[in-house]
């Protein structure tokens, strides 16, 4: 997320926000403002309105508003029927008005002009922002109001920014936070909305051009793509707003004469091909440097844009320059890390008569980056080791920590002719010694190939879920056997060993968590289904089983990484 001080910061929200993380994005609306849940019940208010209601926020959250504060002048509790706030709150569209008082906590009644309009805090459950301004001085006893509110404009101005704010903090991936800016400005505030963006190789990209439609908005995919660099000294609107230099009202009579330079020309082509008679352009500024520009145009309203209008969307691109920055921020550290992992997993050994594949899939949510791992190679003495595990985490030190572990795993194994659960042992003794990684789960085997031509599998299991096996006719059987605490608890007894030989044309599992576990479903019901899906697999080919069982096994709502190892062997000769 993004602190509406300019904080970067790459924690994603863990639970639904409330008072502690929505008070700052009120108080900085300036106005008496509060956040109501699908029930009407306040869940977050500004220092603003605990000052004009006379309530603390304790006294404010978890109430019903309308039977707290909702009042005719009479200083009546007005019905739901009749209350326009309430019928507002309901309709879930943005409405204002005037002449509503509201309960102060000293028995007095506060007028007020009004603005409700739908809020979103990053959650599937739908809140409701209440803006409210005294329309008169605060300190008038109850009574009708005297004087007329602040402007409506000024209480939608409010409500935008505010809406600016939680849309495009809420998210981490730039893609969508630049749909949903286009969103918030288009038709709201113009008829056509261009972006343009500059990449981390100093490149201009147009990234959108967007018409209202009627109630739909139409991407002009013809007007988007590459644009000419950024010239050093073009007094140009475009060209200062990609400098950071200035903020800009304009229109096509400004490119009409000969262009300085090629953006200049496409500029010219954006007006005549948009009919946009009126355009405000803004930078797009993170912290540390320009990220782009944000161009408003009309062409259908006749009216052009204003200095307060240019103000507005200073306002915008300030916070939507900080939002964009950040989730530029923390893709770059993903990418970084997922390129780590994936050099860091090995390539495959080549063994006479054994299949073996392996896929590695990272989260689908840019926020998590995982520890998952596997590994397979030749011993010294000929047989083959197989790993796979997961170390805690999910950031660059996951990854990093990974490498550590299974480097220190191949090293013990290369070295000792020893049983899997020596090696693990003495791998729990360096990873505690050595190592910050505080936890890991892993399965580690030997195959060995008999001289009857079968294979046979030893293993220990420190904390992993059980290999899976499945014969040719489809039976499978949970790998159970062999099971230990997890790496990094250091446990005070010997850790075991189990063996089982592997059926002629039987297929070897070996997975992470992220392909059976599912927020709400329990670790039961994944195994079961991963069982199911294997055994109707039983015949296909090696790569073909691989890629169909992630594809089928994969819960729709995982958010982990995965990685799968598994090996076929093959008929008795």
């Amino acid at each position: 997320m993004m602190d509406l001080d300019g904080t970067d910061t790459v924690d994603e929200p863990s639970r639904r926000p409330g008072q502690e993380s929505l008070k700052p994005a009120l108080d900085a609306l300036g106005a008496g403002a509060y956040v109501l849940d699908e029930q009407g019940h306040v869940i977050a208010v500004s220092s603003r309105a605990e000052q004009l209601l006379l309530r603390s926020a304790e006294e404010l959250l978890g109430q019903d508003a309308h039977d707290l504060l909702h009042r005719n002048h009479h200083g009546e509790p007005v019905p739901t029927t009749q209350c326009v706030l309430r019928r507002a709150f309901l309709g879930k569209q943005t409405a204002q008005g005037q002449d509503v008082w509201f309960a102060r906590g000293d028995g007095f009644l506060l007028p007020v002009s009004w603005l409700v309009t739908p809020y979103d805090i990053g959650e599937q459950e739908e809140s409701t922002l209440v803006l409210f301004h005294p329309a008169h001085d605060v300190d008038t006893p109850r009574g009708r109001p005297e004087s007329t509110a602040a402007p409506l404009s000024e209480l939608e101005r409010l409500a935008l920014l505010a809406e600016t704010t939680t849309q495009l903090t809420s998210t981490l991936d730039v893609d969508e936070a630049l749909r949903r800016l286009v969103a918030l400005v288009v038709p709201r505030l113009a008829d056509w909305a261009v972006i343009d963006q500059i990449t981390e190789r100093d490149e201009v990209w147009r990234t959108a051009v967007v018409h209202a439609e009627d109630s739909l908005l139409v991407h002009r995919e013809d007007l988007q793509g590459p644009m000419p660099p950024v010239p050093e000294d073009s007094p140009m609107p475009l060209s200062r707003a990609l400098r950071g230099v200035a903020s800009t009202l304009t229109g096509p009579e400004t490119y009409r004469g000969a262009p300085d330079s090629g953006i200049a020309v496409a500029q010219r082509g954006l007006f005549e091909a948009t009919g946009m008679h009126s355009a405000a352009i803004a930078p797009i500024r993170g912290l540390r440097e320009v990220l782009g520009a944000l161009t408003l145009g009309r062409s259908e309203r006749p009216e052009a844009f204003t200095l307060a209008d240019l103000a507005l969307l200073e306002d915008i691109t300030r916070r939507a320059g900080l939002a964009l920055d950040n989730a530029r921020l923390y893709q770059r550290q993903r990418k970084v890390a997922e390129t780590m992992q994936r050099h860091l997993l090995p390539q495959l050994p080549r063994l006479s008569g054994l299949e073996m594949t392996a896929r590695y899939l990272p989260a689908p949510d840019a926020s998590q980056v995982g520890g998952d791992w596997y590994d397979a190679f030749t011993l010294a003495d000929g047989d083959t080791a197989l790993a796979i595990g997961d170390v805690a985490g999910h950031d660059l030190d996951a990854a990093a920590g990974m490498a550590q572990v299974r480097n220190m795993l191949r090293a013990y194994a290369w070295s000792q002719k020893e049983p899997p659960s020596r090696i693990l042992e003495w791998l729990d003794e360096a990873m505690t010694r050595l190592t910050d990684v505080p936890m890991a789960t892993t399965v580690f085997a030997r195959t060995t190939v008999g001289s009857d031509g079968r294979w046979t599998l030893s293993w220990t299991n420190a904390g992993h879920p059980p290999p899976l096996l499945v014969t040719r006719e489809g039976l499978t059987e949970y790998l159970t056997e062999g099971h230990g605490p997890l790496l990094g608890i250091r446990p005070r007894r010997r850790r075991c060993d189990a063996t089982v030989v592997l059926p002629p044309e039987s297929t070897l599992l070996l997975y992470t968590d992220g392909l059976i576990e599912s927020p709400g479903h329990s670790i039961d019901e994944g195994l079961d289904r991963l069982r199911r899906h294997a055994a109707a697999l039983a015949r296909r080919s090696l790569e073909s089983f691989a890629d169909q069982l992630v594809e089928r096994t994969r819960p729709a709502d995982n958010d982990d990484d995965i990685a799968v190892l598994a090996l076929r062997t093959p008929a008795v000769p």
